[in-house]
């Protein structure tokens, strides 16, 4: 029965990647869109090769916070253990999987924690764990990393925006800078993707440490294989589903010029990779919504669709609580029935 289960988590951990594909990965990349600097078949080419490499090569750190995270599993029997870690990528796929259908760019990140801390949860409301042994200075430490992530990207963002408009836009006429910037912004899509792989690869394959990995003092090791298995999945879920919230956030918060749309993604890629650099799982959803409505506030309020921006943050807030209540019940099937 155990094969059964890790088999069924490996498959779990390729349907989160593929959901991370479709939707964080996507709206990573939807500035270009917005901005015309490239097409859709150009974004998923990109988006799939920066994200695989991002993952391969630069995602071990974030997997080692999340592995480590907020559910002390060495005091659980693997079979527990198991179950959670399938509950976990159920539940937090399954809640993407709905929000991409309705367009909404959630964070896949809040997902997992989410998830992850449903698991603890359920394990003490059974009383395999005390309320006491979840880690909650970990959970604190993340959240606060959700708060910190979009903010950064808004003053980052803003201020290169500004620069911009300050230097150049009164030194060369409008139309040659934002020409330029077309093919820079094909650099930053770039940056975007490697550093949104590099960070977000740890919520579909950090599961799968507790299982494949192997504990080296607090943190658990991850095979890189692991690690280009997950960044498969997200390219595979940007070239399948991926358009839906790349047209959603490219389209709808702000006018995107290519200056706006460089200065976006810089200030996201640059804040997810000094992220993922520290081993800090943020949430790149936030943190590139964040830096749109820098740059388009730099413009003035008039230049934000406020009503996108109500409904984008009532669904960050509803993540967490629904992906933690789908992993209770799923947690509760798998251990009572499997």
């Amino acid at each position: 029965m155990i094969e059964v289960l890790i088999i069924l988590t490996v498959i779990s951990a390729f349907y989160m990647a593929w959901n991370i594909g479709a939707n964080d990965a996507a709206n990573s990349m939807a500035t270009s869109y917005g901005s015309r600097a490239l097409n859709l078949r150009q974004i998923i080419i990109i988006a799939a090769v920066l994200e695989f490499l991002g993952a391969t090569f630069f995602g071990k750190n974030v997997v080692k916070t999340l592995a480590k995270g907020i559910v002390p599993i060495e005091s659980l029997d693997p079979h527990l253990v198991i179950c959670g870690a399938v509950a976990a990528l159920l539940s937090a796929g399954l809640w993407i999987t709905i929000a991409t259908y309705l367009h909404l760019p959630i964070s896949t990140t809040h997902s997992i924690v989410g998830a992850m801390l449903g698991f603890g949860i359920a394990a003490v409301s059974q009383g395999h764990l005390s309320l006491n042994a979840i880690k909650w200075d970990e959970l604190i430490k993340i959240m606060l990393s959700w708060l910190v992530s979009p903010i950064t990207g808004a003053i980052l963002a803003f201020s290169i925006f500004s620069l911009i408009r300050l230097i150049l836009f009164r030194k060369f006429h409008y139309e040659r800078v934002e020409r330029a910037f077309r093919y820079l912004q094909v650099f930053t899509a770039s940056y975007v993707a490697f550093a949104h792989g590099s960070n977000d690869v740890a919520n579909a394959v950090a599961p799968l440490a507790l299982i494949f990995g192997h504990k080296v003092g607090a943190y658990y090791e991850i095979p890189t294989e692991i690690l280009a298995f997950g960044g498969l999945g997200i390219a595979f879920g940007v070239a399948t589903w991926g358009y839906k919230v790349i047209k959603m956030v490219g389209e709808r918060i702000t006018q995107l010029t290519y200056t706006r749309g460089f200065s976006a993604e810089f200030a996201t890629a640059t804040t997810v990779l000094v992220a993922s650099a520290l081993g800090l799982p943020i949430s790149t959803t936030h943190t590139l919504v964040g830096s749109v409505i820098g740059v388009g506030l730099a413009g003035g309020l008039a230049g934000v669709n406020l009503r996108v921006i109500q409904r984008i943050i009532f669904s960050w807030i509803l993540t967490l609580p629904i992906s933690m209540l789908l992993s209770i019940g799923i947690y509760t099937i798998l251990v009572v029935f499997v």
